[in-house]
């Protein structure tokens, strides 16, 4: 959520540390769960919008009102972060919306994520491990429509910033502390 501070102050910099920190952790918390990342994202944006399935994305131009089902996958999943960055350049262009819109979309999807979690907590059903999965593929597709918006390249970037290990403590794996990591300023 500290990217949001970013996108309100026009700090690219934050913009761009806050994302490149809160993505791997977003892994991390999917692999705990033995989800696959990569496999969610790819079967719900198959090279086109989970919504009104175009690409570009039609949403805001249709007005559409109920999700269109849509299985059929166009082309091979992304083999890359870069090519999953540039998958989401292609289906929702940054000139279609605002850095401050990608922005309020992604702390939605960053509530979605943390009620699927805590719905799952409460009550271990399937259909609440399903949304878990579905909310991590929506929230994964905000963070590279940020990373588009702000203009950067995620995988540059993160190759940059985790160049030396962990970012804060420069060893992998990290053997930083919760308070430590807390008390990083980003």
């Amino acid at each position: 959520m500290r990217s949001l501070k970013g996108i309100r102050k026009h700090d690219r910099k934050k913009i761009t540390c806050n994302l490149l920190v809160a993505l791997p952790w977003t892994l991390s918390l999917a692999s705990r769960f033995h989800i696959s990342v990569e496999e969610e994202v790819w079967k719900r944006f198959p090279n086109r919008c989970s919504y009104c399935g175009e690409c570009p994305c039609v949403c805001k131009k249709n007005k559409l009102k109920k999700r269109k089902l849509h299985i059929s996958h166009a082309g091979k999943s992304p083999a890359s972060l870069a090519g999953f960055q540039q998958m989401f350049l292609a289906i929702y262009p940054p000139a279609t919306r605002t850095l401050t819109d990608a922005g309020v979309h992604l702390a939605e999807e960053t509530g979605e994520v943390a009620e699927a979690i805590a719905n799952f907590f409460n009550r271990h059903e399937e259909e609440h491990f399903q949304a878990i999965r579905t909310e991590l593929a929506d929230y994964v597709s905000c963070v590279f429509g940020v990373a588009n918006s702000a203009g950067f390249d995620m995988a540059a970037e993160l190759a940059t910033l985790y160049r030396r290990g962990c970012h804060v403590c420069h060893r992998g794996p990290c053997v930083c502390t919760f308070e430590t990591v807390i008390a990083e300023r980003s």
